[in-house]
């Protein structure tokens, strides 16, 4: 448990959530009830999850629409992503399964990995509190958020706005310039405007996109990165 509590970068005050976070429902099955498995943990530790995330995409990307955030927000809870946060903690070596499930390869199994990521989750939040549970969970996610070849994780946007905002007397619009395509592959063309002037253009698979990447373009000519 000391290694696992070194790679979880917490130290549990009650192992037993961690014993028990650990524990597939076919080791408790063999058991025949002298143990829990950690299914609850599980359910729990999946609000905990959708509600750090949530809270996070909320105030640090204030320009996408609630629909952006949804789908931004599934793409970092999916099963792919948590088992691949297990796998980086190593956490198939440490569950407790029944002998056929290992057998059977469980302890590489996406689905176990990602319900142990959750139940994981929910014991640091029982043990620890809420900030605990943040900081582990914003971990991973913040470094899925970093990655430099999906642009659906940059809010371009809002930093464009946070430069602007330093002159008041400046406005910003974006402007739909053209479309083109046929309707399942429809490609969209916007210009950025800084009152009357064309700071920057994208083009993108819908307008929210295409506005995204127009403002990419001016943060670069203004020779910003983000």
């Amino acid at each position: 448990m000391k290694e696992l509590e070194q790679k979880l970068r917490y130290t549990f005050q009650n192992e037993g959530l961690l014993k028990n976070a650990l524990t597939h429902s076919s080791y408790a099955n063999e058991a025949r009830g002298a143990v829990s498995s950690n299914e609850r943990l599980e359910f729990l530790g999946d609000s905990v999850l959708s509600i750090v995330v949530s809270d996070y995409l909320y105030k640090h990307y204030r320009s996408l629409p609630e629909g952006e955030l949804t789908k931004l927000r599934a793409s970092l809870v999916c099963e792919k992503s948590l088992c691949g946060f297990s796998r980086e903690l190593e956490l198939g070596r440490f569950l407790l399964l029944g002998k056929g499930e290992d057998h059977n390869g469980g302890r590489e199994r996406d689905s176990i990995l990602a319900d142990a990521f959750e139940a994981v989750l929910a014991a640091m939040y029982l043990d620890g509190g809420m900030e605990v549970a943040r900081r582990h969970v914003l971990r991973f996610v913040l470094r899925e958020l970093e990655q430099p070849d999906d642009e659906v994780f940059k809010d371009y946007k809002t930093a464009l706005q946070e430069v602007i905002q330093r002159n008041p007397e400046e406005t910003v619009n974006y402007v739909l310039t053209g479309e083109s395509g046929p309707d399942h592959d429809k490609r969209f063309t916007v210009e950025v405007r800084l009152n009357s002037n064309v700071i920057g253009a994208g083009t993108g698979k819908n307008k929210k996109q295409a506005e995204q990447m127009a403002a990419k373009q001016a943060l670069e000519l203004m020779g910003l990165t983000v």
